[in-house]
């Protein structure tokens, strides 16, 4: 893997005591982990390996300070620990980040786990062995982690807690790998042959046999690379070894870490290529703006200035006018809001003020009496008509400039939407905002003079003769005639096609009658000017019921506690029931602004708000007023003529308030920014300040352009590591059901009686000894099982010199005979006491 090989062993032999250690991918940990006996490491060790020119390295809580005597990193190591951990063996979970930059190091990430504790000592809590495997768990459980199982070769394998929990995160073997150390400390005359042939305990990815460094080594500063050498002469060496010496030693380690990361980057590359191509792509727009960034060209702020005013210029029209592209469709916005104000909003205010019936028929009989005076009027006076009409279309000051304010406020909250493009450079952006903004409430100001003169205009003359007005005879023969009220049933209705024009359709729920059947229901509703119908749903054939307006009126309904539905309610001023049983009829809808708009088509269709009076007022009025049948008569006539007058004032108000606003503000406003604005920004501010970015913009443009460059190189690094890499198959997996079986037999014998006879094939008999007892031979591939039960001491040997020069070798045999084969005594051999 072309780092430092003999650090992981040194990691590993950390200490005597340990049971296991785990790391991943820890076979390059480097020559400065702290060893010892005893629990040495106490901290989990985050080790990052970076490829760079110097050899050096950095801790996370030592930011800034760069480490080049590895002695001192080990020193500090040992520091760190213990300023957290205390000086008598006490253990943490919180990990110490350090960073190896080498030019011998690949880019990897080692992490170096503390040794299961049995026992605590020192200031060890007394569930020690909990907290440490909970520690290792929270790594060796992710899948991206390969894991080491490292046992020492002076133990029982079988005993081995390193490999039970890697069993427990890897049942399947794919990520563990098994590691063997202190082969050189094992008792004369006992090897680890079977273990590294993967026979005694199989693991799917078999086993490799390290020889690292003593302390004694390591104290005399043995060197790495005379450390491989004597190691790769130990294996050559040994006899039990010397056929697998290929396969074993450290830089066999590096080599197996090495084709595993490589097979998991392989199998990773996919998804991870999928989702860079992913941030790639989003980020593509943003650095668009940035590839033509060029600070030393003089003239690059001057064509920044002018696109950025552009740019605002066509955001501002797209947002009045519309547009196709960046729709907002969470709210409305710009152009279709001040279409609300203009088609909704407006009317409404105006429908708004004429609903008071009492009052209006009040002023029109004082009006007629004061004209009078002390005289009994045989005429209607035409002088109260006009008073009266004036002070109806004085009233339509207030909606109109209510109007005015509203587009007003949207235009500036359009303007500030679209400079938020101009944040980049805040001076701009600020300046851009206050110079439009100035220009609208300089236009506000002159279309409110402009609405105020149409309304004096109107005021000024009362057109009497209008083709549309209704005239005094037909208004005075209205209101001779005597008016019934016409009952409409549920099932149709006789009126003309003028009466029935649909001023609204869409869905409402009926939210007070629904709580009988479980809740409410949503049906799709009809309003026209005399009735509102409802309907199963909004292809109007299946009709559940039709409510005629006559007497109804509109009033709000306070918003429940647990519902989210906005409600206003219809019910009968002559206390009446509304539908069926119902005295009112709650109708709900998703938010206040589809109730507003509800509100102004009934307004539109003669239902009015319900304006409480108070008592008092009323009554006195009803004490010192009171009319003659003559006087009703012309309250009346003047009352239709009013009616007929303001509803012609009413339809050209509406149609010219929208169009002066127009005229004198939104078009206005789009003809400053697209011809004006730049000139404005260069008279008020020098370019060069104007065009200051701000730090934040600086930075993140710096952030996108390495960014984007960095997800560039990683695709081109993805495509040839896909091209120049090939990964090997997984092994298959092992067979271990055995196992079980063995473990049900007599406890085996300690590892330090092994005899050198275990490292011989069980196929060859020794010379001079009869047949051996039929038992199946493990055969050659590794995954094979082994005899489940460990030899007994064996009989004195013959003196027959060995062919090998080596010590005699025989057979492995059972210290008892399987039950399906008798004991019987050996034969007779020469030389040897029966």
């Amino acid at each position: 893997m072309g780092c430092c090989p003999s650090g992981g062993g040194a990691a590993i032999r950390s200490a005597h005591w340990k049971a296991c250690r785990f790391a991943t991918l820890s076979a390059c940990a480097g020559d400065f982990l702290p060893r010892g006996s005893g629990i040495v490491t106490r901290r989990p060790l985050v080790l990052q390996l970076v490829t760079s020119k110097a050899e050096y390295a950095e801790f996370l809580h030592c930011k800034g300070k760069k480490f080049t005597d590895f002695d001192e990193v080990r020193h500090e190591i040992e520091a760190e620990t213990d300023r957290v951990t205390g000086m008598n063996k006490g253990i943490s979970s919180i990990p110490i980040n350090l960073r190896v930059y080498s030019p011998h190091v690949l880019n990897l990430t080692l992490i170096d786990l503390p040794g299961i504790t049995k026992v605590p000592v020192g200031d060890q809590p007394q569930d020690i062995e909990h907290q440490i495997r909970e520690m290792i768990m929270q790594f060796i459980t992710r899948e991206s982690c390969l894991v080491l199982a490292v046992t020492p070769a002076n133990t029982d394998l079988a005993n081995s807690d390193a490999l039970k929990l890697a069993k427990e995160v890897d049942p399947q073997g794919l990520r563990t790998i098994g590691v063997i150390t202190k082969l050189d400390l094992m008792d004369e005359g006992t090897d680890a042959r079977d273990v590294l042939e993967n026979k005694l305990l199989p693991l799917r990815r078999g086993y490799v046999g390290v020889v690292n460094r003593s302390q004694k080594d390591i104290d005399g500063k043995k060197d790495i690379k005379a450390a491989i050498v004597a190691e790769r002469k130990f294996f050559l060496s040994h006899p039990a070894y010397r056929h697998m010496a290929d396969r074993m030693g450290t830089p066999h380690l590096q080599k197996v870490l090495n084709q595993q990361l490589t097979n998991h980057i392989r199998d990773t590359l996919p998804n991870f290529r999928n989702k860079l191509q992913g941030q790639l792509l989003s980020i593509e727009h943003e650095v668009e703006a940035y590839k033509n960034f060029k600070p030393e060209d003089p003239t690059r702020k001057t064509k920044a200035l002018l696109q950025m005013v552009q740019q605002f210029a066509v955001d501002f029209e797209k947002r009045i006018e519309g547009s196709g592209d960046q729709v907002d469709t969470l709210e409305l916005s710009g152009g279709a809001k001040i279409n609300r104000i203009f088609h909704e909003r407006f009317p409404f205010e105006i429908v708004k003020m004429e609903f008071n019936e009492k009052e209006l028929r009040r002023e029109i009989s004082y009006a007629i009496k004061n004209i009078h005076g002390i005289r009994t009027g045989l005429f209607t006076p035409d002088m109260a008509f006009e008073a009266i009409v004036k002070k109806q279309i004085v009233k339509l000051k207030g909606p109109s400039l209510k109007s005015v304010d509203l587009v007003m406020q949207e235009l500036i909250s359009t303007v500030k939407k679209c400079t938020k493009k101009l944040a980049n450079f805040p001076r701009l952006c600020e300046e851009t905002e206050r110079i439009v903004a100035n220009h609208i409430r300089d236009r506000e100001g002159k279309t409110k003079d402009q609405v105020l003169l149409l309304i004096d205009i109107q005021v000024s003359y009362i057109n009497t003769n209008h083709e549309d007005f209704i005239g005094f005879a037909n208004a005075q023969q209205r209101s001779s005639q005597v008016h019934k009220k016409t009952t409409i049933g549920n099932q149709g209705t006789n009126l003309p096609p003028s009466r029935q024009i649909v001023i609204r359709k869409g869905w409402l729920t009926i939210s007070n009658i629904g709580i009988m059947k479980g809740g409410s229901k949503g049906y799709w509703f009809v309003l026209t000017a005399e009735s509102l119908s409802w309907y199963k749903d909004d292809e109007e054939k299946e009709k559940k019921y039709m409510l005629p307006l006559d007497n109804l009126k509109v009033r709000d309904v306070e918003k429940s506690f647990m519902s989210s539905k906005h409600i206003f309610a219809l019910f009968n001023t002559e206390q009446r029931n509304v539908y069926k049983d119902y005295r009112f009829l709650e109708l709900a809808c998703d938010s206040q602004e589809e109730v507003d708009s509800w509100k102004a088509s009934l307004l539109r269709a003669g239902v009015y708000p319900d304006k409480s009076l108070t008592e008092s007022d009323e009554n006195g009025q009803a004490e010192n007023f009171s009319m003659d049948p003559q006087l009703e008569r012309q309250v009346e006539t003047i009352r239709n003529l009013v009616d007929s007058y303001m509803s012609i004032i009413n339809k050209c108000i509406r149609d010219l308030i929208p169009k002066t606003i127009m005229h004198l503000m939104i078009n206005n406003v789009k003809d400053f920014i697209n011809s004006e604005l730049l000139a404005q920004l260069y008279s008020s501010e020098d370019q060069n300040t104007l065009m200051e970015e701000s730090a934040e913009q600086a930075q993140r443009r710096g952030e996108m352009l390495r960014m984007h460059q960095a997800l560039k190189e990683a695709l081109m690094i993805i495509g040839d590591i896909n091209t120049a890499t090939v990964s090997t198959p997984a092994p298959p997996p092992v067979d271990d059901s055995w196992i079980q079986h063995s473990r049900r037999s007599p406890p085996p014998s300690p590892t330090t009686q092994r005899k050198p006879a275990l490292s011989v094939s069980l196929t060859r008999p020794a010379s001079g000894r009869g047949p051996a007892p039929a038992i199946p031979s493990p055969g050659p591939h590794s995954g094979a099982p082994p005899v489940p039960f460990r030899p007994g001491p064996l009989p004195p040997f013959p003196n027959s010199s060995d062919s090998f020069g080596a010590p005699p070798q025989v057979p492995s045999r059972p210290t008892r005979a399987p039950p399906s084969v008798p004991r019987r005594p050996p034969p007779a051999v020469p030389g040897r006491p029966s």
